[in-house]
């Protein structure tokens, strides 16, 4: 299970400095990201870090971390390969795919293992490695990958926001502008591809929660004795839902800013109508849910793309309309 507040890496943005075979580099200079440009003077982005990096040219060959690369092939930048997280297994969870696999984007192994993996001949088969795009919870170190690999590999790092520190929409525009950047053609409005359709989603979890009223709680299993509640205003996709009228219920207080860790019997006692569980594969199913209350599946790694956002709040809403015709 992974905690949203959790990292993976161990290094700093200090300072820091690298250059790969673009003639790229990495300069840090606090946070705060803002787009990037790419032209006859070379290419620049400032992640959200605040750590601004520069090539001679456009950088065409990206290995991100799933969550990130799945957001960025919706946004049409195919990355050459992703790699997982330290809770991640060999195989790629297909919960965090969504469509890596069917474009046949090699997967590297978690982030740990992942200068073993990303050897010079493995480089070699992927074409070289332009840049590494991670994601960051906290604005200042990357979550999946250690900083160290890619200065020891001579490869910049971008990490983007997906804390609670920005809204969702800020989130999904901050890859939207990174995979425009990257030169995406063909997704209506990137920065943001596919925002109609998102708002469209947004305008069915609007309506359904106003006709239902409906309970909901988003939880993690961690086996029969435990589960990790869902604190809403920790996660900016459920924020974002609270803002459009879904009913959260509140776990109760406790230690933990983005989960209340308790027993079953609370999650229980607390008698939601509808149950959000974490459905990727290092989390475990529901092992108890109130009587008469319905499931949907929730990844709380959705990739940040409106697409995805869109497919998940449709989904939403339709199990919120289930259930309020049956309550």
């Amino acid at each position: 299970m992974t905690d949203a507040r959790g990292t993976d890496g161990t290094g700093t943005t200090a300072d820091t400095e690298g250059t790969d075979g673009t003639g790229s580099t990495a300069d840090s200079r606090g946070r705060g990201g803002t787009g990037g440009t790419s032209g006859p003077g070379g290419w620049e982005f400032t992640d959200d870090r605040g750590t601004a990096l520069t090539a001679a040219r456009r950088p065409e060959r990206v290995v991100a971390y799933v969550r990130a690369g799945a957001a960025l092939l919706d946004l049409g930048v195919r990355p050459v390969a992703v790699y997982g997280s330290g809770h991640d297994a060999d195989v790629l969870d297909p919960v965090k795919a969504s469509g890596l696999v069917a474009e046949g984007v090699p997967y590297l192994g978690p982030g740990r293992t992942l200068e073993r993996n990303l050897t010079e001949a493995r480089t070699r088969d992927l074409g070289g490695v332009d840049l590494i795009v991670d994601v960051t919870y906290d604005g200042k170190s990357p979550y999946a990958v250690d900083e160290a690999l890619a200065e020891r590999l001579g490869v910049p790092l971008v990490a983007l926001s997906v804390g609670n520190e920005l809204p969702l929409a800020a989130i999904v525009d901050r890859f939207g502008a990174l995979a425009g950047a990257l030169g995406a053609t063909g997704v209506p409005g990137v920065p943001g591809g596919n925002a109609g359709r998102l708002g469209d989603a947004e305008a069915a979890v609007r309506a359904a929660a106003g006709r239902t009223g409906v309970s909901v709680l988003a939880l993690s299993g961690a086996g029969p004795e435990q589960v990790h509640l869902a604190r809403p205003h920790a996660w900016p996709e459920l924020a974002r839902l609270a803002e459009l009228g879904v009913r959260f219920v509140d776990p109760g207080p406790g230690p933990g800013a983005s989960w209340l860790t308790t027993d079953w019997e609370h999650a229980v006692g607390l008698g939601p109508d509808l149950v959000l569980f974490d459905s990727r594969t290092n989390a475990v199913p529901p092992h108890a849910v109130p009587a008469g209350a319905r499931l949907a599946p929730w990844n709380p790694e959705t990739p940040p793309s409106p697409a995805a956002f869109a497919r998940f709040f449709q989904d939403l809403a339709a199990a919120l309309e289930d259930e309020g015709r049956e309550a």
